[in-house]
């Protein structure tokens, strides 16, 4: 456990759901972005198309990012630290709130929500294009609902789960690291003409790193269908029989608990950038898809998030208690 650990967890969270991810020309994870975006450019000015030359570029950038992601923000720390301690519990502090987007996952999520409750598919479907990868033009509103509802199923664990463990085992730097990962796999991690070779080895670094938060959050989830009312017993079969349905090792570990949770199926083909993608069914559509379930969908959402403080909060007090034991 990373010293200081309980504080940046529980302020960090806290502050989310105050305030939500602030917006400002030097957010960490705006740095991090245009870092990547500089190196795609040097790669595409090469005009070197040979894969395994696109291969090693893209390894090297995201090496690079990753590094001086954890680095720089290690460094700023510890500036703060050596002059005081205080100041750098603080200084960390908010710099693992930057880490934290259950809000914005909500907010933006919410927006698709109330525009399709309107009637304002048109709206509702220009809202989703902002939080999803797919084609939103010609969706209608069961499309337009389970576009919301993956987007906040799946977000659980790189917007929330993953950054808090990462805060956890390794505080501020470990936190801005695997946000370096996740912000290069969602900028480069495609697979198409483009981006196939150069953007591979972040997407599959992405999937390792959250190989295992997102088992933990899929089960964070699923206890947190006991106290919002959804279905803990449909939540628990769709995941042992759905959890695997999708191209990603990941993506369908809490996709598949939403979906038993509320008794609604996601997945399912859908058009990126116009090339139809075929994809698996998760869940049983037990239920019509109505605007309500986004609702429902961000209430385990946050079930999860608060299961997930409360859990490292836990376990950071027992570490704690048995080190002061330790050294009686």
């Amino acid at each position: 456990m990373h010293q200081g650990a309980i504080y940046f967890i529980i302020f960090a969270f806290l502050m989310d759901r105050i305030n939500g991810d602030p917006k400002f020309r030097f957010h960490p994870v705006r740095i991090i972005g245009g870092g990547i975006s500089a190196g795609t450019r040097l790669y595409q000015k090469t005009g070197i198309k040979n894969a395994a030359f696109g291969f090693v570029f893209g390894m090297c950038l995201t090496l690079i990012i990753v590094g001086l992601s954890y680095a720089v923000t290690w460094l700023i720390v510890q500036c703060v630290y050596n002059y005081s301690y205080t100041g750098g519990i603080l200084v960390e502090s908010i710099l693992c709130y930057f880490l934290i987007a259950a809000k914005s996952l909500k907010d933006e999520s919410m927006k698709v929500h109330e525009a399709a409750v309107s009637g304002d598919l048109e709206g509702a479907r220009k809202y989703l294009s902002f939080i999803v990868g797919r084609d939103t033009k010609d969706l209608n509103k069961q499309g337009i609902v389970k576009g919301a509802v993956e987007t906040v199923s799946e977000n659980l664990t790189d917007g929330v789960v993953a950054p808090l463990i990462c805060i956890f085992f390794g505080g501020a730097p470990l936190g801005m690291a695997y946000k370096a990962v996740n912000t290069l796999d969602s900028m480069i991690g495609y697979r198409n003409e483009q981006f196939e070779y150069f953007g591979k080895f972040a997407a599959r670094l992405d999937d390792v790193v959250n190989f295992i938060p997102a088992r933990i959050s899929a089960l964070l989830m699923i206890l947190g269908c006991l106290y919002t009312g959804a279905d803990f017993k449909g939540a628990v079969r769709i995941y042992k029989r759905d959890r695997f349905n999708h191209s990603s090792p990941n993506a369908a570990q809490t996709e598949s608990v939403c979906a038993g949770a509320l008794g609604i199926d996601l997945g399912g083909d859908n058009y990126y950038r116009g090339v139809l993608v075929s994809k698996q069914t998760i869940g049983d559509l037990v239920n019509e898809h109505y605007p309500e379930h986004i609702v429902r969908a961000n209430r385990l959402m946050y079930a999860a998030s608060l299961n997930a403080v409360v859990l490292l909060t836990l376990i950071s007090i027992v570490i704690i208690i048995v080190r002061i034991q330790s050294n009686v």
